[in-house]
């Protein structure tokens, strides 16, 4: 089974604005509703991929209860999410105009009990199992949850992917991550360096496998992403050609796609197709990739090989 993790989960309302100006009335052009959050992101990818996840975390007030309605009724994902007394699920405000600006909730408290409940959902994972942790700690928690859970689970022989920043990364590599996806950027500041070509990015993805990581994979935004796989195999890859409607979700989309490219293959070159294909398709839609427009996206990439 394949596990995703959303710590802080939300409702992403999503307005069009023509024109918006500061301190004055302005008039929604468009609008629409997700249930967002990383790992639900994943989630939702990964069943249009023909796997089945269960996305775990932690909900509160109505706007929890309208989250796993919603990730249920339209993703089609299988939840199991806990609720929290104290607080309620964020509203995530994201307004799209001559420039895209977010707003974001602070979300609910949660509680050590709370934590506990989750440990004992994750205690019942078995050897080859999949958990993936992505996304930003909400300040009710500790920042080493990841490394909790990792140090709980480092006996189990689960296969677990990390998709964090900073010190949330850094501090989990020691319990030897299946996956790890930084951007360049993220590379930068973890290492305090200035990349200035494509050996640099090899240089610090080794040194990333150095402190523990099996897989790099590094996004490289409209240049494309790099690869170096636990056997030292070099893959590189670029983008998908289309015009890009969306910029939320496609990381998320990337990793459910990698994740599936090599459950269903073992192999890293169709892997990676696969992710870049899923987030490809993200980025051109006005929401989540459809199981269709994916699999459009992997055959140009494949032929324009």
């Amino acid at each position: 089974m394949i596990y995703t993790i959303t710590f802080n989960p939300a409702l992403d309302y999503v307005i069009t604005v023509d024109n918006f100006e500061k301190g004055v009335v302005n008039r929604v052009s468009e609008e629409h509703m997700f249930c967002g959050g990383k790992g639900i992101n994943v989630s939702a990818i990964l069943k249009q991929l023909d796997f089945d996840s269960k996305a775990l975390g932690f909900v509160a007030g109505f706007t929890g209860d309208e989250i796993v309605r919603r990730a249920e009724s339209e993703y089609g994902i299988q939840t199991d999410f806990i609720k929290v007394k104290e607080g309620m699920s964020r509203i995530n405000v994201k307004l799209r105009s001559n420039e895209e600006t977010e707003i974001n909730g602070i979300g609910p408290k949660i509680t050590e009990d709370d934590l506990y409940k989750l440990f004992a959902k994750l205690d019942k994972m078995e050897k080859s199992d999949v958990l993936i942790l992505s996304g930003s700690i909400p300040k009710s928690i500790s920042s080493s949850i990841y490394e909790q859970i990792l140090e709980r689970l480092q006996d189990k022989k689960i296969i677990s992917v990390v998709d964090a920043t900073g010190q949330l990364l850094v501090n989990v590599l020691k319990y030897k991550p299946f996956l790890i996806k930084p951007n360049n950027h993220e590379i930068e500041e973890i290492f305090d360096v200035k990349l200035e070509s494509e050996e640099d990015l090899v240089k610090y993805a080794k040194k990333l496998q150095d402190m523990g990581a099996r897989n790099v994979l590094i996004s490289l935004a409209g240049d494309g992403s790099l690869l170096v796989d636990e056997n030292g195999g070099q893959h590189r890859l670029g983008v998908c050609k289309g015009k890009v409607k969306n910029s939320v979700g496609a990381g998320d989309s990337m990793v459910a796609g990698f994740v599936a490219g090599y459950l269903r293959t073992g192999d890293y070159d169709e892997a990676l197709y696969l992710g870049t294909a899923c987030g490809g398709a993200t980025a051109f839609s006005e929401s989540l990739a459809t199981k269709d427009y994916i699999y459009e996206m992997l055959r140009q990439l494949k032929g324009n090989k």
